[in-house]
């Protein structure tokens, strides 16, 4: 930014520098004074028109605007430097404006700028004459050799830099609209998810719980035909009695799949500490819990599935692994919530894992279907005798990341 404005005040300085030489050193007409004078204003206006195409790309630009504007910049001046040789310092300018000028055309204006340029070096047209065209020829080509040089190299690099923020803008545009895309997944996950959990609690309301209310209906209604049998009666009423109570039990057990009894009252965190203490106390083994991170509240439909993780987990450590420690760490970072269920047990072969081989076949099947409905995802590390290391991941809703 600040070689920017450097860069945008140097035609002006060498401007001013170079007219403020003209008038001291230069002749003192009234002829003079007028061209110097209103030569260096027009400049000015010519300058002022100039800055918003200046140091740009000439595609950006415009071909023609930049041609025009280049064409009389240098027409204004060669007018000066002929005028007087200490414009010079004005002359510069031509070299850092020629990006303007469309393809080869830059060639053609450092020429130019290199023409009048070794004139002023020369001091002046009147000196380019006999001998002197050798020098001014040498001067010419000295100064198309170096100055157009570092200007061509400057016009690389420009281009370079912008071709850089193209790219970094096309890619930034292209994260927004990936991070856009697996939001959506995630939330077309979830929905799926929704709709699988509600047409399995449907099926279980359909199969357990309304059957049941329909036999308690059922056997009181001949609870009611047999007044004048009360054996009759007392038996329909059991029945009724029984199936009420199990129809109890099977409802208490669908809520319970929803939400896990120590998510009801706590939050993930602490929730797995207890289950980890629960555990260890029916086990013999030790395990302990970490939390990594900022805890935040998380959508219940995320907690009741890294809970239910860290259950599975905790399970299979118990029965199949024969570890003598188990850790379990919860990570909280900004996009993702980890939990992690380390053992130091037999191990296993993961590719060689079916749901037939054991018990955490299915257990596993399971949490991974869990993950995939709400976008996580379950990875599995484990090698025989080396332990094992099951770590469920899930990103964070817009709203909770944020």
């Amino acid at each position: 930014m600040e070689s920017a404005k450097i860069q945008r005040g140097i035609p002006y300085a060498g401007l001013g520098v170079s007219l403020t030489l003209a008038l001291v050193l230069g002749p003192r007409t009234a002829a003079y004074y007028a061209v110097v004078l209103g030569g260096s204003a027009a400049a000015l206006l010519w300058l002022h028109w100039g800055p918003p195409i200046r140091g740009l790309d000439a595609e950006r630009v415009g071909a023609v605007r930049g041609t025009v504007y280049y064409a009389g910049l240098l027409a204004l001046i060669a007018t000066l430097i002929l005028t007087n040789p200490l414009f010079g310092f004005f002359g510069f300018t031509g070299y850092l404006h020629s990006v303007v000028l469309p393809g080869r055309a830059k060639l053609a204006g450092i020429a130019g700028t290199a023409a009048v340029m070794a004139t002023t070096q020369m001091g002046g047209v009147q000196n380019i004459h006999g001998p002197g065209v050798y020098v001014y020829v040498g001067l010419f080509a000295v100064n198309l050799l170096i100055a157009g040089s570092m200007t061509l190299s400057g016009v690389a690099e420009q281009e370079h830099r912008h071709q850089l923020a193209e790219a970094n803008e096309r890619l930034r545009e292209m994260l927004e609209e990936n991070a856009g895309l697996h939001a959506q997944l995630v939330a077309q996950a979830r929905e799926a998810g929704v709709l699988d959990e509600r047409q399995r609690l449907a099926g279980e309301i359909h199969d357990t719980i309304a059957q049941g209310l329909t036999g308690i209906v059922r056997h009181l209604e001949v609870a009611d035909r047999f007044d004048a049998d009360p054996e009759k009666r007392r038996r329909a009423i059991g029945v009724a009695r029984d199936l009420a109570r199990d129809s109890l039990a099977e409802a208490r057990r669908s809520v319970q799949a929803l939400r896990p009894g120590p998510l009801a009252t706590a939050q993930l965190p602490e929730a797995l500490t207890d289950l980890a203490e629960t555990w260890s106390r029916g086990s013999g083994l030790d395990a302990r819990v970490e939390i990594s991170g900022d805890a935040v509240t998380l959508p219940p439909a995320i907690e009741v599935v890294l809970f239910r993780a860290a259950q599975e987990a905790l399970a299979n450590a118990g029965k199949y692994s024969r570890a003598s420690r188990v850790g379990v760490t919860l990570s909280y970072t900004p996009d993702i919530v980890v939990l992690d269920v380390v053992d130091d047990g037999e191990g296993f072969d993961p590719a060689a894992l079916t749901p037939s081989t054991n018990g955490t076949g299915y257990g596993l099947s399971a949490m991974r279907t869990r993950l995939t409905q709400i976008g996580g995802t379950l990875t599995i590390e484990s090698e025989p005798g080396d332990g094992t290391a099951i770590s469920a991941a899930v990103p964070l809703p817009a709203a909770t990341a944020g």
